[in-house]
C-alpha cells in the first residue's frame, strides 16, 4: 500500500491525539496542531521539507505559547487546602478544650474528627474555620473577628 503525505501526516497526527488522550499530556496536542499544519500544507502541495517547517513551527510554538501561558497563571493551592478541591475548607467546628499536644476532637457533619491547629496559634476554646484536611485530620485556625 503507498500512501501520500497528507495521509500520513493525518495518521501521525491522530496518533498524537490517541496517545495525548491515554497520558492526558496536553503538549502532545499542540504537537498534533503541527502534525495538522503539516498535512494541511502537504494537501497545497508543498515539497516535504517545507511541510516538515510547517509543522515543526506550528507545532513547537503552539507548545512554547502554552508552555508561556501556564508559567504566567498562579498556582493553585494543593488539594488539601483547595476550596475547589475539598468542600470542608472555610466550614467552621466548634472546640471546647484542646490536648496538651495540640490536638483536638470534635463533632463535624456526623462524625468525631481529630483537629490540630495551624502553627503559631494559641490553644484556646472557640470557633475555629477549617484550612485543610490532612487525611483523617482537620487543621484549623480561628476564626476571623468581624
Amino acid at each position: 500500500m503507498n500512501w501520500n503525505a497528507p495521509t500520513l501526516w493525518w495518521m501521525v497526527a491522530g496518533a498524537m491525539v490517541a496517545v495525548e488522550l491515554a497520558t492526558g499530556t496536553f503538549y502532545l496536542l499542540m504537537l498534533a496542531l503541527g502534525a495538522t499544519a503539516g498535512a494541511l500544507a502537504a494537501h497545497a502541495g508543498v515539497g516535504l521539507i517545507a511541510q516538515v517547517v510547517v509543522a515543526a513551527f506550528v507545532g513547537g510554538g503552539a507548545v512554547v505559547g502554552w508552555h508561556l501561558k501556564r508559567a504566567g497563571q498562579p498556582q493553585a493551592e494543593p488539594a488539601q487546602s483547595n476550596r475547589d478541591v475539598n468542600m470542608d475548607i472555610g466550614q467552621t467546628v466548634h472546640v471546647k478544650t484542646w490536648s496538651s499536644e495540640g490536638t483536638a476532637r470534635v463533632p463535624y457533619r456526623g462524625a468525631t474528627w481529630s483537629v490540630r491547629l495551624a502553627s503559631g496559634q494559641a490553644h484556646e476554646a472557640g470557633l475555629f474555620v477549617i484550612v485543610a484536611v490532612l487525611g483523617s485530620e482537620l487543621q484549623v485556625a480561628p476564626q476571623p473577628k468581624t
